[in-house]
């Protein structure tokens, strides 16, 4: 096997956290690098001009990295072509990213349109769980944790319950004016994008 063959798949992130993901990469105002050689070349300015930095950010060899920046090499593997895309990706407009973070966290929130199972949690209530579509927004405070959980390494797991909890307060509460104590945990996600 070549150099070039051996590589490392991109992460699998759960549907939360890659709706999360789309949602920042729907922001750019400029494309990401197209080709296998651009992307190579900005992630090696990303790491500093180091060649070996990038081979063990796309799980491949060094020489690998240096056939592609030199054009002797031009169209990757699948899983080589997936690690370019997502590492490219991941870096592009920092700055675009962090503005749009701390605007939903502080002031506008957050769109959420989900497609999952419902299922409620409340004295006296008759409305038994089932798949709901829903779009609604997220308050400031609940997109604010929700990114802090994403850049501390959560797990869909760790996502779900502040998720359940922030579409609880928004469209099955309508923030805090019905169905006092009402609580709706979500689990069987077939759908999910936010909107910054």
């Amino acid at each position: 096997m070549s150099d070039h063959e051996q590589q490392q798949p991109a992460s699998h992130r759960g549907k939360v956290l890659e709706a999360l993901v789309r949602a920042e990469r729907k922001l750019f105002t400029r494309p990401a690098p197209k080709s296998a050689k651009a992307r190579m070349k900005f992630l090696r300015t990303r790491e500093g001009g180091s060649t070996a930095a990038v081979a063990k950010r796309l799980g491949t060899s060094r020489r690998t990295v240096e056939r592609y920046l030199a054009g002797k090499l031009t169209k990757p593997q699948k899983r080589l072509a997936a690690a370019l895309v997502e590492e490219t990706e991941s870096e592009w407009q920092p700055q675009v990213r962090a503005h749009a973070r701390v605007e939903a966290s502080t002031s506008r929130g957050m769109m959420v349109e989900v497609t999952a199972y419902f299922g409620f949690t409340c004295t006296g209530s008759s409305d038994d769980g089932r798949e709901r579509h829903i779009t609604t927004d997220i308050s400031p405070t609940y997109v604010k944790q929700i990114l802090e959980l994403q850049e501390a390494g959560a797990t869909e797991d760790d996502l779900h319950p502040i998720l359940a909890e922030a579409i609880t307060e928004s469209y099955f509460t309508e923030w805090g004016t019905r169905a006092d104590g009402l609580r709706a945990d979500f689990t069987a996600v077939s759908s999910i994008s936010f909107r910054f």
